[in-house]
């Protein structure tokens, strides 16, 4: 098939391309939720079997692709665990995956990121998600799919993610721009030392799709992610809307970011961590 030089797609591509028999489709979707006693999540399966892109299963990136011997939600499985779950859910090695989620675009990104930590670059964002899908009158279906299992290999790029004590000598190293995707409500409240905000609701339209190139280099330029001079790391709450802003940073030339996957959660943990209110 061909591919597009971005790793993002649209709906047209996608309905063009859904029969190819190297083509999965995945729906990345995952619960999130806001009130007075903070975040909850829940699975997206429900919803998933109610209504999907033809063909494509459903992963579960809270259960499934998630450590349960950590505090800190959405701590990627090791790699191992990786391959049984992909693989199961029918990706192979010579497969091309396009991710999609029913909500902003975030939980497509974050198993986009995850597939490239493990390794995995044959992957795709669908632009817009499942609303640009019907959007541009593509159908959906309920129906039962039955992957047939496949051998997926993993080859982590510990590059790609960013530790806690990774992040501390950041502060001090002026090779290293930490990257905020919070709202800039949740900026001002409290940030590392030393980070830059670029929210991801910035990074795209009002129907979700990404921003061109040219505005995204815009956004990044303003904040110094795109100074050769130093490596991008983002991070947010808990470690999937950093990775909206991976992506962009990806499509606006820089592709040598990395995730601070605990993020906020992680770093407040630890009350001695400092913080910057503006």
């Amino acid at each position: 098939m061909t591919e597009p030089t971005l790793p993002l797609v649209d709906a047209a591509w996608l309905a063009e391309h859904l029969d190819d028999p190297r083509l999965r489709v995945v729906d990345a979707t995952v619960h999130l939720s806001f009130d007075e006693n903070g975040a909850h999540i829940a699975s997206a399966e429900e919803t998933y079997r109610a209504e999907h892109i033809p063909g494509a299963v459903f992963i579960d990136q809270d259960a499934e692709l998630s450590r349960d011997d950590t505090p800190i939600r959405f701590t990627p499985v090791d790699s191992d665990r990786f391959v049984e779950v992909l693989g199961e859910a029918g990706i192979g090695d010579d497969d091309t995956v396009v991710v999609y989620d029913h909500a902003n675009g975030i939980w497509a990104t974050r198993l986009w990121w995850h597939l490239g930590y493990e390794g995995f670059d044959r992957v795709k964002v669908l632009d817009g998600g499942l609303a640009a899908w019907k959007a541009a009158g593509q159908p959906t279906g309920s129906e039962e799919v039955q992957p047939t299992p496949a051998t997926f290999t993993a080859r982590r790029r510990p590059e790609r993610i960013a530790s806690t004590a990774d992040v501390e000598a950041a502060i001090d190293d002026d090779g290293v721009l930490l990257v905020n995707a919070l709202a800039p409500e949740d900026f001002a409240r409290g940030h590392i030392p030393g980070s830059v905000n670029v929210p991801f609701p910035s990074l795209v339209r009002e129907n979700g799709t990404l921003k061109d190139a040219g505005a995204l280099r815009e956004i990044f330029a303003a904040a110094g992610a795109l100074d050769p001079t130093v490596r991008p790391v983002t991070y947010c709450g808990g470690g999937i809307a950093a990775t909206a802003a991976a992506f962009a940073l990806l499509a606006a030339g820089r592709d040598d970011v990395a995730i601070y996957d605990g993020s906020m959660t992680e770093w407040t943990a630890d009350p001695s961590r400092p913080l910057e209110a503006s």
